[in-house]
C-alpha cells in the first residue's frame, strides 16, 4: 500500500517462464519475485556495477527489447474499495537469455532501454550459479537502501501530519 492506494501489480507474472525455462533456477517463486521487485528499482549504476563483478563476464542475446511503452496503473481507494484506473505509466521491458540458456525478464518504470535490459541480466544470473553471490552483493544491498529510503519518505510525510479533530453535532 502505497499512500492510500494498493497497486495491482500482474503484468510482471505475464512474462514470468515455467521452471523447466531456467535450467539453473535456485530459488522459489517468492525469492524471485522479490528480488525482480528490487531489481525494478535498482539505480542503473548499481546494476551496472553488479553486471560487470561477474565472473567471467556474461554474453547475453537479446529475446525481446529493450522497449518502452505504457501500462495502466490500477488502484483502490484504502486498499479494499473497488479498483479504478489510476493512469498509465511509461515502462521499458526487456528479456534477455545467457549463452548457458537461462532466460531473464525486466519491467522497469521510466525510459531507461539499458536499465532494463541489466535488470534482466541480473535477473537471468540470479537464477545460475552466480545467484548466492549475488544475492548477497546485489539484492540484500539494494533492498536494504531501498526500505531506508521508504521509512525516511514515511518520516518526512509524517512530520508534516495534521491532526483534526471532528466536531459531534448537536441535535
Amino acid at each position: 500500500m502505497f499512500g492510500g492506494l494498493d497497486l495491482l501489480a500482474t503484468t510482471t507474472h505475464a512474462m514470468t517462464p515455467p521452471a523447466t525455462e531456467t535450467p539453473g533456477a535456485t530459488d522459489t517463486s517468492h525469492g524471485r519475485r522479490h528480488w525482480m521487485s528490487v531489481l525494478a528499482r535498482a539505480p542503473r549504476d548499481t546494476l551496472e556495477a553488479a553486471v560487470a563483478s561477474v565472473e567471467p563476464p556474461p554474453n547475453w542475446t537479446r529475446l525481446r527489447g529493450p522497449e518502452a511503452g505504457t501500462v495502466m496503473v490500477r488502484g483502490r481507494i484504502g486498499g479494499t474499495g473497488a479498483a479504478f484506473n489510476l493512469g498509465e505509466v511509461t515502462v521499458v521491458r526487456c528479456s534477455v537469455r545467457l549463452v548457458c540458456g537461462t532466460v531473464g525478464h525486466a519491467y522497469v518504470a521510466g525510459r531507461d532501454l539499458r536499465r532494463a535490459e541489466l535488470a534482466a541480466v541480473c535477473d537471468a544470473l540470479l537464477q545460475t550459479a552466480h545467484a548466492a553471490e549475488l544475492s548477497t552483493r546485489l539484492i540484500a544491498r539494494e533492498a536494504k537502501r531501498q526500505a531506508e529510503e521508504r521509512a525516511e519518505a514515511r518520516r518526512r510525510a509524517a512530520a508534516t501530519r495534521v491532526e483534526f479533530f471532528t466536531l459531534t453535532r448537536m441535535g
